[in-house]
Formats: structure tokens, C-alpha cells, sequence
């Protein structure tokens, strides 16, 4: 059996319907997947880049193009009424709904993760960091370690630098046998990988990411 690595942070709509796209692209194939919650801002201040939904024209466009997805999708979107928002009490309800590291059951399954994501983009647009919902989402998930223990916070810290190191600069990113698959746009890609597609043996997957000597960019 195969291992697929999801990593993903419930403030990315992207990822979102990266997630709800997932079982398609894994259909046939028997695939164990794990989930990994990772912290994007950390991400992005890494890497020196702002997310999409602090520049506005971009923010104009990420809403319009999920809205449009979620469309084509057959699934639903609602936008929650803060946005961009603190995912960390998420993050660590996560990671608090899993087994201690090295425990079987150290990362958190399939339901909650969809319970968390739901919660921020199936909540008719109410604010996803509203206490009394928060409350009501771990009375739902009843989380087997407490989330605001110094163990959670140091397992998503643990967890977001992994990520980095990996090379994950974006949520969603699917991880399978090495190759990291960015975005919610890549799952046919991912797909073809699983399919035993030739292109992925032909050596393009690593040819076409080296530079090119000699080609000048023009701006």
C-alpha cells in the first residue's frame, strides 16, 4: 500500500476543496493517508512572501476563482466572516485530537480534519474563531490531549519546520514517494503519478525544475 502525505492549513479555501477533490483522484488505488497540519503563515514568513488574501486584488481574485471551483466541484463554499483569520486554535485542536508522537494514532484522521475545514467553510459565514463554536467543535471532536498544552503547540512547531524542510511552500500539498504536489489544481497530476503515467519516468519531472543557462528573462 501506498502512503500519501496531506498537508494543509483550514484557512486555505484551497485546501478545503483539495480535500473534498481527494478521494476522486484517489479512487482504485489503495492508498493510506495521513494528515498533517501545518501552520501557512509560518509558510509564508519563512519564504518572505504574503498570502494571497493580504494583497487585495489577489484576495479579489482567490474568492472569485474558489467560489468558481466549489461551483464546478458540486460542493459547498461559504467564506467565513473574517478572512484572513487565526487558524492556530484549529491547528492545535488538530494535532490535540491525535495520539502523542510515536504513539499509534499520532496524526489526526480523515473526520476530523473534515469537521475542522467544515467548520470554517460550511459555517453559513460565521466567524470561525467565534468562542462559543470553537467550544462547541472540541465537545464534537473531544480532543485526547489538551490543545492548549505546551506538547500540541511544540508538535504543530515541530510539524510546520518538517514541512519547510521537506520543501512544502504552500497549502494543500499532497507528498507522495518524494515528489510534493502543490495546490488543489495539481490532483489530476497526482493522479497520473499513482496511474503509473511514463511522463513521471521519463526524467521531465526533473529536468524541467533546473535552471537554463542562457535564457534571459525579460520583464
Amino acid at each position: 500500500m501506498k502512503r500519501l502525505t496531506f498537508y494543509f492549513d483550514p484557512i486555505s479555501p484551497y485546501a478545503a476543496l483539495g480535500f473534498e477533490a481527494l478521494p476522486e483522484a484517489l479512487a482504485g488505488h489503495s492508498i493510506e493517508v495521513v494528515y498533517r497540519p501545518i501552520l501557512f503563515a509560518a509558510l509564508l514568513q519563512a519564504l518572505g512572501q504574503k498570502g494571497p488574501a493580504e494583497i487585495e486584488a489577489k484576495r479579489r481574485w482567490t474568492f472569485r476563482q474558489v467560489a468558481w471551483l466549489a461551483h464546478s466541484q458540486g460542493v459547498v463554499l461559504d467564506p467565513p466572516a473574517q478572512h484572513p483569520f487565526n487558524p492556530l486554535p484549529l491547528l492545535r485542536l488538530a494535532w490535540a485530537c491525535a495520539a502523542p508522537q510515536g504513539q499509534p494514532g499520532d496524526t489526526p484522521g480523515r473526520w476530523v480534519v473534515e469537521q475542522l475545514f467544515h467548520h470554517v467553510w460550511r459555517g453559513a459565514g460565521a466567524d470561525a474563531n467565534d468562542a462559543a463554536r470553537l467550544a462547541e467543535l472540541a465537545d464534537r471532536l473531544a480532543p485526547v490531549q489538551d490543545p492548549a498544552s505546551e506538547a500540541v503547540k511544540q508538535r504543530l512547531r515541530s510539524e510546520t519546520e518538517a514541512a519547510l524542510a521537506l520543501g512544502v511552500f504552500g497549502v494543500p500539498t499532497v507528498e507522495l514517494e518524494g515528489r510534493l504536489f502543490w495546490g488543489q489544481d495539481a490532483l489530476p497530476m497526482l493522479r497520473g503519478a499513482l496511474d503509473g503515467d511514463p511522463w513521471f519516468r521519463s526524467g521531465i519531472w526533473e529536468s524541467a525544475a533546473q535552471p537554463r543557462p542562457g535564457v534571459t528573462r525579460k520583464h
